[in-house]
């Protein structure tokens, strides 16, 4: 069953050999995020994408979206070898806090929150 993720806004910025992605409003928790995002640190392009694909968690499907984007995006428009990539910075931060009320017994009501984060990813080349 593929389940449809809710569209995010993505920045892209480049400088030199780095290319930075941003995706804002990701519908997850910070913690559930990091808990991803710390055991990619630091490695190359092709052995985050087969941790990615095997972790167990619902987490690590937007992340990855999200590592793909930035490596397609590091090969067209700058030309640079996927092969040759890592991840340079990756970082979570809190995001706005949806909040909805939820009817109860007596007319009471029941806060619904639903947290966001933001996730930036930096792949830089090896080679240069």
């Amino acid at each position: 069953m593929i389940k449809r993720w809710k569209k995010y806004s993505q920045k892209y910025s480049r400088s030199g050999t780095e290319v930075k992605v941003l995706a804002q409003h990701i519908s997850m928790s910070v913690l559930k995020a990091r808990r991803i995002i710390d055991q990619i640190r630091g490695r190359s392009y092709e052995e985050t994408l087969l941790i990615l694909e095997f972790m167990p968690y619902r987490a690590s499907f937007p992340i990855l979206k999200l590592v793909y984007s930035a490596a397609a995006n590091a090969s067209h428009n700058m030309g640079l070898n996927e092969a040759d990539l890592f991840i340079s910075q990756a970082e979570v931060n809190g995001g706005p806090i949806t909040k909805k009320l939820r009817p109860r017994a007596r007319g009471r009501s029941y806060p619904i929150k639903k947290p966001t984060c933001h996730i930036t990813i930096v792949l830089k080349d090896k080679s240069k």
